[in-house]
């Protein structure tokens, strides 16, 4: 079933499928994930402000902006355990390396990270870094963050909506497919919180670019393996948050 006892359950679930924060869910049930995915922009605001948290502290100590940007970025990292990152770099290795379906998704399944996928990893951080630097004020940053990392998580269920798991399982496949509910609940919370943070003038453009790129993303992983997996997922997360950083340190 696509419902669960308490908004504060599919809050905490939500949370330990997104962050290695020890919060003490139950073991979720199949479909479980997919009905606390309306919370996956919540939990992804609050990793932004733990991110921005690290980029003030990294100021207030007196250290550059460029290496309070790349401390911003690792905390996020830390706190995920590198859980979408690792998506990313699985998904471009695999779309880059692999010339069948079968090819391209036995890749995304070798733990080990090829040159497409490292490349990957070093364009994520450092785009990432590179915007915060931009920015450079550490109040502006700190929303920027806040607003990348709820949009881009917020983005998610819908996703998972929209496109068929592409094997019958894994981390994609188990995590169940969400209601129309929970993907509109994700989606208008993602963009709340985005246009709300970083201003209408700001964040609504922000939010309309970053849905423009993750809709390209999912036409690209419909026609490169059939549908999305776990590893597409993080893909899809880190493109969302790139694009919202990029948005928001344009002058």
């Amino acid at each position: 079933m696509d419902v669960r006892l308490a908004p504060l359950d599919d809050f905490m679930l939500a949370t330990s499928v997104l962050t290695r924060l020890p919060v003490g869910a139950a073991p979720a049930a199949e479909g479980d994930v997919a009905a606390a995915g309306w919370a996956f922009p919540l939990v992804g605001a609050g990793i932004g402000a733990l991110s921005a948290l690290a980029y003030f502290l990294a100021q207030a100590l007196g250290l550059s902006i460029a290496v309070a940007a790349l401390l911003a970025v690792g905390a996020a990292v830390a706190v995920t355990g590198a859980f979408h990152e690792d998506g990313l770099a699985d998904t471009v290795d695999g779309f880059g390396g692999g010339r069948t379906r079968e090819t391209k998704l036995a890749i995304m399944r070798d733990s080990r990270h090829g040159t497409f996928g490292i490349l990957a990893l070093v364009a994520s951080v450092g785009l990432r870094a590179g915007a915060l630097a931009t920015i450079g004020d550490p109040i502006h940053a700190g929303l920027a963050l806040i607003a990348a990392h709820a949009v881009s998580r917020g983005a998610l269920p819908p996703l998972m909506r929209l496109l068929p798991p592409a094997r019958p399982d894994g981390l994609g496949a188990a995590a169940g497919r969400p209601s129309v509910a929970v993907a509109l609940i994700a989606a208008l919370l993602g963009a709340a919180i985005g246009v709300t943070v970083l201003g209408p003038a700001a964040g609504g453009p922000a939010v309309l670019y970053a849905m423009i790129a993750l809709a390209a993303a999912a036409i690209l992983a419909r026609r490169q393996i059939g549908g999305y997996t776990g590893d597409v997922l993080g893909f899809f997360q880190q493109i969302g948050e790139i694009v919202m950083l990029l948005a928001a340190a344009a002058k």
